[in-house]
């Protein structure tokens, strides 16, 4: 068997075996130095520093399984590689690590190197029992990724499809892109570039995720309106399964039944493995123009953002940001909710897209931000109107809030987020008791200092998508059974309000037992009996979707 993974060419930087990104990224001892002091002050928190024990210290028990010969080229059971495929990067994965603790790591890792040895990995796993877990950038926050299986299996196999990336084809006239599924965010866009194109898909997770993985959780992506999720994007893909391989036929739309696309879209590995895919890209935008304004009360905000919603305007950026999410991501001072709205194309100016929505936004109440309203500025990767603007300011915060997490809980700290999507009728009364259910959860488990803000990430003419935060006081050595009672708490309130228990966090293991309450029993029939028809073994991450039989 191979003993280390394969070198990582598109970076030489390193990945951070227990938290978020990359080792060099990660906050330094005088940024938690600050950090701790900041705790201490706004808290009345003696935060003692925790630091993630040497990868080298851990002790795994030995690999339950050997592969065929065949197969030992493709596979490793060196521990460091079984280590950094045993988690993804929600609070219970950092708290675990920090702890030693490798609940469940992967006997193996296998990376594939090509659809057909997919296939050989898929075949092996069915014929000997073993359960097989895709893994593509390790950014799940719902347990996705995690080899958690049950007793039924003889082992459990991480299918790392790092390897599986790379633009395949290109169809200028049709404006789409074969692109292997394996595919990191910046790989995609680096390939994309030369020829002036973007799939315009950029995640909080951009930098670490995969595109397979954004089809197999149906993730959400740049746009705050219009296409927010992958499935918008997705025009056909290839998944390898245990019984056989399912291409889907290259369309722009289809009447011809159920959309076999729509199947495997969110199907989190449980169907099978999705190796590449056909993905509608555009041309690099050249335009952009928006501004930023603040309301006195969120439900102000969130009125102006149904508004813009509604309006047919379809702005790329419309995010609301309640008065304490701002103050801490530093584009606000608490006095009041900021809101983002951006605009961009490739084709025109939007300068009066951007001058209407102004209108709308006054119109609600919305104090403007004037200068931020008379930028416009020409294209680039990311960010929703140029710098220097609030936009930019929370952009920045927005891409090193998972190291900032990762900081606090080295300090004691609880720090998780939640998501739902609801219609505009129940948002209200949605954010009210969710609000008031994790706040009360938080008192019951002696964290009655903390506080959960929220904002919403991606608007529609019918609802809204809130993206809740908590931040609180850990108790050492039981943070995570605090936030089981919290996060317990808000997925109650969010089903009763009649909220989704995820928009675009998945389900993974953690979330199915609410999912299984939302969704109709007959469809569950009906996904067991695709399961069953295309993994009659059931090796296929086992126990995301649906319980191990």
């Amino acid at each position: 068997m191979a003993d280390v993974a394969p070198p990582d060419l598109t970076t030489n930087r390193t990945r951070s075996w227990w938290g978020w990104g990359y080792d060099d990224a990660a906050l330094g001892p005088s940024d938690l130095e600050g950090l701790a002091t900041l705790l201490h002050d706004s808290f009345g928190v003696d935060a003692v520093r925790r630091d993630p024990p040497a990868l080298e210290s851990l002790d795994l028990p030995p690999s339950r399984v050997e592969p065929p010969a065949s197969l030992s080229h493709l596979v490793s059971g060196a521990t460091p590689d079984r280590v950094r495929h045993a988690y993804g990067s929600s609070l219970r994965d950092v708290v675990r690590s920090l702890d030693g603790r490798i609940d469940h790591p992967p006997d193996l890792v296998a990376r594939p190197t090509t659809a057909a040895e997919a296939v050989d990995v898929l075949d092996w796993c069915s014929a000997a029992q073993v359960a097989a877990v895709p893994y593509g950038g390790g950014t799940s926050v719902v347990g996705g990724v995690e080899p958690d299986v049950g007793d039924r299996y003889r082992g459990a196999v991480s299918v790392d499809l790092g390897a599986l990336g790379g633009l395949i084809e290109l169809d200028r006239r049709s404006r789409a892109a074969r692109i292997g599924a394996g595919a990191l965010g910046p790989a995609i866009e680096d390939a994309l570039r030369p020829h002036d194109f973007t799939l315009r898909f950029f995640p909080q997770s951009f930098e670490f995720s995969s595109l397979g993985g954004w089809i197999a959780t149906r993730a959400g992506g740049h746009f705050a309106t219009g296409p927010t999720h992958i499935d918008d994007l997705v025009e056909a893909m290839t998944v390898v399964t245990p019984v056989g391989t399912v291409e889907t036929r290259r369309l722009p739309a289809s009447g011809a039944g159920p959309s076999p696309d729509r199947l495997f879209l969110g199907s989190e590995g449980a169907l099978g493995i999705v190796t590449d895919a056909w993905v509608r890209v555009l041309p690099r935008p050249r335009f952009r123009a928006g501004g930023s304004a603040t309301f006195a009360r969120f439900t102000d905000g969130a009125e102006a953002v149904r508004a813009l919603a509604q309006s047919g305007l379809e702005p790329t950026n419309c995010r609301l940001i309640d008065p304490v999410e701002a103050l801490i991501n530093g584009v606000g001072d608490g006095s009041g909710a900021l809101l983002l709205v951006g605009f961009e194309s490739a084709d025109h100016p939007v300068t009066g897209l951007a001058t209407r929505a102004a209108e709308l936004v006054r119109d609600h109440g919305g104090v403007l931000d004037e200068p931020s309203w008379h930028r416009t500025g020409g294209g680039g990767d990311t960010g929703d109107v140029p710098s220097p603007s609030p936009a930019s300011g929370w952009r920045g915060s927005f891409i090193r809030a998972p190291y900032l997490r990762d900081g606090l809980v080295r300090l004691g700290m609880m720090v998780e987020t939640f998501e739902t999507a609801v219609t505009w009728d129940r948002f209200e009364a949605l954010h009210a008791a969710v609000t008031t259910a994790t706040t009360a959860a938080l008192a019951e488990v002696g964290a009655a200092g903390g506080f959960v803000t929220c904002r919403t990430t991606h608007a529609y003419s019918d609802g809204v998508a809130p993206y809740f935060t908590v931040i609180a006081p850990g108790r050492a050595g039981g943070v995570l059974s605090q936030w089981d009672t919290v996060k317990a708490a808000a997925s109650e309130a969010l089903l009763a309000a009649g909220g989704t228990i995820t928009h675009h966090h998945a389900v993974g293991r953690d979330h199915r037992p609410y999912y299984e309450r939302q969704r109709p029993e007959l469809f569950a029939a009906a996904l067991r009996g695709a399961k069953s028809a295309l993994d009659p073994s059931g090796i296929c991450n086992p126990g995301v979707l649906l319980p191990v039989e």
